[in-house]
C-alpha cells in the first residue's frame, strides 16, 4: 500500500472586507493536502498559516515539497513533528493525517481520538473594525448570535463596545485588540469594559512584550492569542494570562493542539480555540478541540461567500459535529 500526498492552492472570498489592527482581509488563500493510501480511504487537512509570521501558501506548499520523499504508508503524528515546525504545512498534514487514519479504521476521528462523546459548541462571531455605520449594521444582523467578538486598534474599543450594547444589549461580549494597546492603554480600558459586561480581552499587548502584564490584576480574564504558539510556548504565559487561544496553524495540528490543551490546564489556564480562517475543512478538527474550551472562536466559514461540499451546518451560533463527508 503506498500513500500519496497532493498539495492545491485554494483562494475563498469573504462577503465584506474584515478590518482588524493589521490591516483589511478581501479573501483568504488556503492550502488543502490530500493523503491517499492507493486503496480507497483520502484524508484532507486545510491551512490558512500564520501571515504575521511570513507563511504563505508558497512557503507552506514548499515545507511539504521538502518532505515529500519522507512520506510513507506508516507515517505517525510524531514524524511530522520531527520534520516540520509548528506551522500551516505540519497542520494540514496533521490533519489529513488524523481524517485518513480514521477513515482507515471505520471510526469518526472523535471516537479514534478517544473523546467520550462530542456536543454542538457555541461560536462567537467576529465584528470587524469600520466605520460607525457599518459596525452597527453587522451588529444588527448578528443580533440572533449570543457571543461577539469585537475587533478593537489602539482607537476604536470602548466606541464598539458602546455601539454592540446599544444594538445588542444581550450580547455576550469578547474584545480582541490583536497586539495594538499598550500596558497603559489597557489599565484605561479595563474598568469600562468591566462595566460593560466585556467577558474577556485577547491579545492586548504586542507579542514578546507579555512581561509588560507582570503585576497587572484585571477583573477580566486575558487571553494569549499571538503569544502563545505550541506547548512550549505556555510556561511564559503563566501569571500574564488567564486564558490560551490554541490555533491548529500556530501550533501544527491537531495532534499538539490536543496535547497542548491537557498542558495548559495543568498549568491552570483556561483554553478558547480559534483559527486563522479558513473554510469547514479547517474549523472541523477544530471542533474537537473545541469540546474542551471554555471559548469558541470557530465563526469564519460565516464570513466566507462560499464553502466546501458537506460543509459544517451553523445553526445560529451553534455548531454540531461535522459531517462525514468533510473530514473525521
Amino acid at each position: 500500500m503506498s500513500l500519496s500526498c497532493q498539495v492545491s492552492t485554494e483562494r475563498w472570498p469573504l462577503i465584506e472586507p474584515l478590518e482588524i489592527s493589521r490591516g483589511v482581509l478581501t479573501h483568504l488563500d488556503t492550502m488543502l493536502v490530500e493523503l491517499s493510501d492507493g486503496a480507497a480511504c483520502v484524508g484532507r487537512g486545510e491551512a490558512a498559516g500564520v501571515s504575521y509570521d511570513g507563511e504563505t501558501t508558497a512557503s507552506m506548499g514548499a515545507q511539504i515539497d521538502a518532505i515529500r520523499p519522507l512520506l510513507h504508508p506508516d507515517l505517525a503524528f510524531a514524524d511530522l513533528a520531527r520534520w516540520l515546525p509548528p506551522g500551516g504545512a505540519r497542520n494540514a498534514l496533521d490533519c489529513a493525517l488524523w481524517d485518513l487514519r480514521s477513515r482507515q479504521a471505520g471510526l469518526r476521528a472523535w471516537q479514534w481520538a478517544g473523546l467520550g462523546g462530542v456536543e454542538p459548541v457555541t461560536t462567537a462571531y467576529t465584528i470587524g473594525l469600520g466605520s460607525e455605520a457599518d459596525v452597527r449594521r453587522w451588529i444588527r444582523a448578528a443580533r440572533h448570535l449570543p457571543v461577539l467578538k469585537l475587533k478593537a486598534d489602539a482607537h476604536r474599543h470602548l466606541d464598539t463596545v458602546r455601539m454592540a450594547r446599544e444594538e445588542h444589549p444581550t450580547a455576550r461580549l469578547v474584545i480582541d485588540a490583536n497586539q495594538a494597546w499598550t500596558r497603559g492603554l489597557l489599565e484605561r480600558l479595563i474598568p469600562p469594559l468591566h462595566a460593560a459586561g466585556v467577558e474577556l480581552i485577547e491579545q492586548p499587548l504586542p507579542r514578546g512584550d507579555d512581561a509588560q502584564l507582570d503585576g497587572l490584576r484585571s477583573p477580566i480574564p486575558l487571553a494569549a492569542d499571538e503569544s502563545c504558539t505550541d506547548a512550549a510556548s505556555l510556561p511564559a504565559l503563566v501569571g500574564r494570562y488567564q486564558v490560551v487561544n490554541i490555533k491548529l496553524d500556530k501550533c501544527g495540528g491537531l495532534t499538539e493542539a490536543l496535547a497542548m490543551a491537557g498542558r495548559a490546564q495543568a498549568l491552570g489556564l483556561d483554553l478558547m480555540v480559534g483559527s486563522m480562517g479558513g473554510t469547514s475543512l479547517a474549523m472541523a478538527p477544530a471542533f474537537l478541540l473545541a469540546q474542551r474550551c471554555r471559548f469558541v472562536d470557530l465563526d469564519s466559514p460565516l464570513l466566507l461567500a462560499s464553502d466546501r461540499p458537506h460543509a459544517m451546518v451553523y445553526d445560529g451560533a451553534q455548531v454540531p459535529l461535522p459531517p462525514a463527508g468533510l473530514w473525521g
